[in-house]
């Protein structure tokens, strides 16, 4: 694989829980991770004394983050309600030449700042909340 632009990474949200995915306005830096925790089998009897895990169990999540700037568009509105009414809305997550990851997801923390000299900025923080789906290019 190439390399990617940045910038293509994209987190998208359903504006109104009908599908209607749109760009969080003004991010600048985008992350999505997975994680999966492990189930440890360990006995007596494992070879050499070498640690054991239980595939397939364990619980898996995902998290995606992302930062940039406040630009007081629908989505801002939409991210701010989401968190207030603790709602789980759907995301995507467009991963250039690879594929989309969609799933619902909680928005787990959003914060504001900005300096005297400087322009305002906003980070958001969801955890998955659900089963996702990845369909690949």
């Amino acid at each position: 694989m190439a390399a990617q632009n940045g910038r293509d990474l994209l987190i998208k949200m359903d504006m109104t829980g009908d599908g209607a995915f749109e760009t969080i306005a003004g991010l600048r830096a985008t992350r999505l991770s997975f994680n999966a925790e492990t189930v440890d089998v360990t006995n007596l009897e494992s070879e050499g004394g070498w640690r054991e895990l239980l595939g397939g169990a364990g619980v898996r999540s995902a998290s995606i983050s992302g930062s940039g700037v406040f630009r007081d568009a629908d989505t801002d509105s939409r991210a701010r309600q989401i968190f207030f009414d603790a709602e789980v809305p759907r995301f995507q997550v467009i991963i250039p030449d690879f594929g989309t990851v969609e799933g619902s997801f909680l928005v787990t923390a959003l914060e504001y700042a900005g300096s005297y000299n400087g322009e305002a900025t906003y980070e958001m923080t969801m955890a998955s909340a659900g089963a996702l789906t990845f369909v690949a290019l």
